[in-house]
């Protein structure tokens, strides 16, 4: 049926309209690096970032001494000294010149923008790269740096799946093998905060995916289910956990391994940075700007005794 009345102009003849883009630009992708936020930052002034750590000697039930002996001198131990690799990431962006002067809707400089935008990419993968199955390499001139990740320097908490290898040597240089996966379950989460307790660790967060995050919510112990205010609202989930040896808080992380439960103290971990986030321009070399924002850094395990794993869990 044709438009009525008749010879009226409509935006179906029109051809000079302008387009109607929003300056805004939507984007749900997560950028909650939630082990990072949490444990230590630390300063490296070199390729191998190194530490100490060091223990008391055991409590002994024979200490006594006889009136008027002489004094006994007792054995010294000398402290650990620990290292990782300090590994390098980068993401480097390239624009053109006509991108660049031409107008544009949800940013004004497209460098600058896509730097920004791999600011947050970068700090995703920092997060991922620390609880992968990662271990510590020295690199060469054809091979890249790689420092050694969480799950190879926890050994002495864990409670892992069958046929699995009990995280290496405990030094940041051997990968963890997984296991067969099987059921979370809180026996699981108690036997490790045990373990980290009696090893003279006071872990305070507990780092879970999402499938074992609801999974937690469901187990039966001494648990606190924050309220709100209206009574009418159900609280489902658990939030902190309040076991025998204090009470820990339970968050998600999307950039972890799902089939892990990280139990950490996170003061006995930080991060090392050698070179903090810096930008770099890079020179042209043509008619295009490009730019490289860069990050080296490591992980610092101040001792990993006070830490855990509950490890290959079904995740789904």
């Amino acid at each position: 049926m044709a438009i009525e009345p008749a010879d009226t102009f409509s935006t179906f003849d029109a051809v000079g309209n302008r387009e109607d883009l929003s300056d805004a630009i939507y984007d749900i992708s997560p950028v909650e690096c939630p082990i990072m936020s949490s444990i230590g930052r630390s300063k490296a002034t070199a390729v191998l970032h190194e530490w100490q750590t060091d223990a008391l000697a055991a409590a002994s039930t024979s200490n006594a001494v006889k009136e008027g002996a002489d004094a006994t001198t007792d054995a010294v131990t000398p402290t650990v000294r620990l290292s990782n690799t300090c590994q390098i990431m980068d993401k480097v962006s390239r624009v053109t010149g006509t991108q660049q002067v031409v107008s544009k809707a949800g940013r004004k400089n497209e460098l600058s923008y896509q730097v920004a935008k791999n600011g947050k990419e970068l700090k995703r993968d920092m997060e991922a790269t620390i609880c992968a199955l990662q271990a510590e390499a020295a690199g060469d001139v054809s091979t890249a740096r790689t420092l050694g990740a969480l799950p190879s320097w926890v050994i002495t908490n864990t409670d892992i799946g069958t046929g699995a290898a009990a995280n290496g040597t405990g030094l940041g240089n051997t990968a963890r093998t997984d296991g067969t996966q099987r059921a979370f379950t809180e026996a699981q989460v108690k036997a490790v905060l045990a373990s980290a307790w009696n090893s003279g660790g006071e872990p305070d967060t507990i780092y879970v995916g999402s499938f074992n995050k609801q999974k937690f919510s469901t187990f039966t112990g001494n648990a606190t289910r924050f309220k709100t205010a209206e009574d009418s609202k159900l609280m489902a989930s658990i939030d902190l956990y309040d076991s025998d040896f204090g009470e820990l808080e339970v968050i998600p992380n999307r950039f972890m391994r799902a089939r892990d439960c990280w139990i950490l103290q996170n003061d006995m971990w930080a991060l090392a940075y050698l070179r903090p986030f810096t930008t770099n321009k890079l020179a042209k070399t043509g008619d295009s700007e490009r730019s490289q924002l860069l990050v080296e850094f490591t992980l610092e395990s101040r001792n990993e005794a006070a830490s855990g794993i509950v490890a290959d869990l079904t995740t789904s």
